[in-house]
């Protein structure tokens, strides 16, 4: 009896087992035994929402501020704009400090950053970059009266302040420069004015832009990269291929219809939404 009892025991699991392992061919264990990148899809995930959360500083002129109503605008924070239309889904700007943006990206808070963001070797190992979407100069912006700097070659040993991860800051250390960092471009011309740091490095619009508007403030620009910087839009790798076809044929159109020329002159009074401004 004991003999009959064991060996129905060992039946029920051995039928049991097989049962389970059976269940390995429908689609709900088979999808519990995918990889991440197999069950991220980025657009359908944006398109099952309806919006696309983007990630900004928000206090970038002219790429992206506050104007005097308060209201979020700039080059990039109309371009998320015209990008999520494209889509066909709402633009939500969440704004932060830069080196809080990629953190952001990295954990999915945010599905991409638009804040003028340099297309690098070092950042293309790990995020996919859309196809550019702007291009702009480097400079060195010093006091009117230094004499000292005249070439990016002439850093080495001199301060510098940048924000926080910024190229700008990158480009900096890689000439020898000692890099404090800050969080605007207005406290890095605090800082050089004060004395408190030889030169900043920015985008050649922004310096402009701050001309505009601080149209007596004692700084020049010392020196400028020959070749323009591609701005474009850092996405996280994983499932990002429809998305980047996505974005890319968006930009493409955009740049295409006019759109971008059109948000480009009225920030910048200016195109740099072409590759010729190299």
């Amino acid at each position: 009896m004991r003999k009959n009892i064991l060996k129905i025991m060992a039946l029920v699991t051995m039928t049991s087992a097989l049962l389970f392992t059976g269940c390995g061919t429908d689609g709900s264990a088979q999808g519990s035994s995918k990889t991440t990148d197999e069950s991220i899809d980025q657009l359908a995930q944006i398109k099952e929402s309806g919006k696309i959360v983007i990630a900004m500083e928000g206090q970038w002129a002219p790429w992206t501020y506050h104007d005097e109503a308060g209201d979020l605008v700039g080059y990039d924070t109309e371009v998320g704009k015209a990008i999520a239309a494209k889509l066909g889904v709402e633009a939500e700007f969440v704004e932060g400090e830069w080196d809080g943006l990629f953190v952001g990206l990295d954990n999915g808070t945010y599905d991409m950053i638009i804040n003028g963001v340099d297309v690098t070797e070092e950042r293309s190992k790990k995020y996919d970059f859309t196809t550019p979407y702007a291009f702009d100069h480097t400079v060195i912006i010093v006091p009117s009266d230094n004499e000292d700097i005249t070439s990016f070659e002439s850093l080495s040993g001199k301060k510098t302040t940048n924000s926080l991860g910024s190229t700008y800051a990158e480009i900096a250390a890689s000439y020898g420069a000692e890099v404090s960092n800050v969080d605007t471009l207005s406290e890095t011309i605090d800082m050089i004015l004060a004395g408190r740091a030889d030169a900043t490095l920015n985008a050649e619009t922004s310096y402009y832009d701050y001309m505009g508007q601080h149209k007596d403030a004692a700084i020049k620009i010392a020196a400028t990269t020959p070749e323009a910087n591609e701005i474009a839009i850092p996405l996280r790798k994983e499932g990002s291929d429809a998305l980047k076809e996505a974005v890319d044929k968006a930009i493409e159109e955009l740049r295409a219809d006019g759109t971008l020329t059109e948000i480009s002159m009225k920030y910048f009074g200016g195109d740099i939404s072409g590759a010729d401004r190299n």
